[in-house]
């Protein structure tokens, strides 16, 4: 079975976790926004930043721009983009791992 970059993680189950996690991340910023707006129980900051944790900052980043939504609180205009960062350079040090062993 192919692997991604030397590991054992099947590149088809990653980049359909990661289309996953991230649609869900855009998914959360829209329906708290929808919330919001109609004064409705809102969704826990601390779940959308879990999910921009768990790989889901691009959906995240894209629904902040796309919905105006977390755009004033520091904890999201600044917090999700670090996290992108960190993940693009773990994900650059997995690839890099992975050639240098190969």
């Amino acid at each position: 079975m192919n692997n991604i970059y030397g590991h054992n993680l099947p590149e088809g189950i990653l980049l359909g976790y990661l289309l996953l996690i991230n649609l869900l991340g855009f998914y959360f910023m829209w329906s708290d926004k929808r919330k919001a707006i109609k004064g409705a129980w809102r969704t826990p900051e601390s779940t959308l930043m879990f999910i921009a944790i768990m790989g889901g900052s691009v959906g995240a980043l894209l629904g902040m721009k796309k919905f105006r939504h977390k755009t004033k609180h520091p904890k999201f205009y600044i917090g999700i983009p670090v996290i992108l960062v960190v993940q693009v350079l773990v994900l650059i040090g997995v690839i890099l791992d992975g050639i240098m062993k190969i």
